[in-house]
């Protein structure tokens, strides 16, 4: 399959411990052929029935994106280029993928919050959360690359968005600089193994060590995001995780980690279709509220691999939980194997060798 395919052999073992063999070769016959073209209209400028008709006249074919959007078009082909049109340049659509649709869906940002996007460029999100929340409150598009931010500027400019301040700090620090947000989107820097259709340089390059240095990185992303939200918001106190890969271990992981770490549970994101997450995985058992998180894949959704997982905070206070309940509220708190904290997580010998590692 390596060789058929073109990728390094331990991607191969790694999609092949994800799925059983047959799937695995429709996962990968899906990253052969590219995900359609989809195009978000901003509501802040338009409305998706009026920006259809005005692509339709200019020789666009395009529908509606599905049951689960109001906002999204897909494209099958164009007789002008789809980012060049005037409707395009005066900021009525921006072209996104549809699977960077859900975590914003699932943040689900009201009207006079304070909202934050740790890893904003470039910009596609952000503007997704401004149109929620109706130009509103306010918006910080955060990412510790100063490049990709031009792009996240330039996007925040064309669309409309009046409410948003663009910042570059590094996530891990942002509880330092900012905090008592609302809601806080985590579009967590990844391995990017569920966007290979768009990026095959990643068949051969990615191996084990870029999967570790990612989840590492994420768990301390996932923290900060936590501590940047306020517990006591009033309808907020919301942190979305997400990312664009497959792995378990920059997934259900690094959730698993933070479940043990702060006084958070998962809840609904709200998503009506999806895969559920792992909450087994070779040996490894996590957290079962984790069933609640939703996995997308090419070969299922023809979208990219994506990953979302929503959260509550139930508490300010930093550290574990301040009781040992379950994370839905049904625990009955007593520790048993592979328990930590009254939740099944990691074994306490899987959370030593975390330490080791660390």
């Amino acid at each position: 399959l390596a060789i058929q395919y073109g990728y390094v052999p331990f991607l191969i073992e790694l999609f092949l411990q994800l799925f059983p063999p047959a799937e695995a070769i429709e996962f990968l016959d899906a990253n052969e052929k590219p995900r359609p073209l989809t195009i978000r209209a901003n509501t802040l400028k338009t409305r998706r029935k009026e920006l259809a008709q005005i692509l339709i006249n200019r020789g666009v074919n395009l529908d509606p994106i599905d049951k689960w959007s109001k906002v999204g078009l897909v494209v099958y082909d164009s007789q002008v280029p789809v980012g060049a049109t005037p409707e395009y340049l005066a900021g009525h659509y921006m072209i996104q993928s549809a699977s960077s649709f859900l975590p914003v869906m699932a943040l689900g940002a009201q009207e006079q919050e304070k909202v934050l996007d740790m890893c904003s460029s470039p910009g596609g999100k952000t503007t997704y959360i401004a149109a929620c929340m109706k130009n509103t409150g306010v918006l910080f598009s955060n990412d510790a690359n100063e490049q990709r931010l031009k792009a996240t500027v330039g996007n925040v400019q064309r669309m409309g968005v009046r409410n948003c301040v663009v910042t570059n700090y590094d996530g891990r620090q942002y509880p330092t600089v900012n905090s008592g947000f609302d809601r806080v989107l985590l579009d967590a820097p990844c391995s990017g193994l569920g966007v290979i259709s768009k990026d095959p340089s990643v068949r051969l390059q990615k191996d084990e060590g870029d999967i570790k240095r990612c989840a590492e990185l994420q768990k301390e992303l996932i923290l900060a995001a936590i501590d940047c939200c306020d517990a006591n918001s009033k309808h907020g106190g919301v942190i979305v995780f997400s990312t664009c890969t497959l792995t378990v271990e920059e997934n259900e992981a690094t959730i698993d980690y933070a479940l043990r770490r702060r006084h958070v549970k998962i809840v609904d994101a709200g998503l009506d279709f999806g895969v559920p997450a792992f909450t087994r995985f070779r040996g490894k058992n996590f957290h079962p509220s984790l069933s609640m998180a939703r996995r997308f894949y090419p070969h299922i959704h023809n979208m990219d691999g994506f990953f979302v997982c929503k959260l509550k905070k139930l508490s300010n206070a930093k550290g574990p939980k301040p009781e040992p309940a379950a994370a839905d509220g049904k625990g009955d708190g007593q520790k048993s194997k592979g328990m930590v904290n009254g939740e099944e997580g990691l074994s306490d010998e899987d959370d030593e060798e975390e330490e080791d590692e660390e």
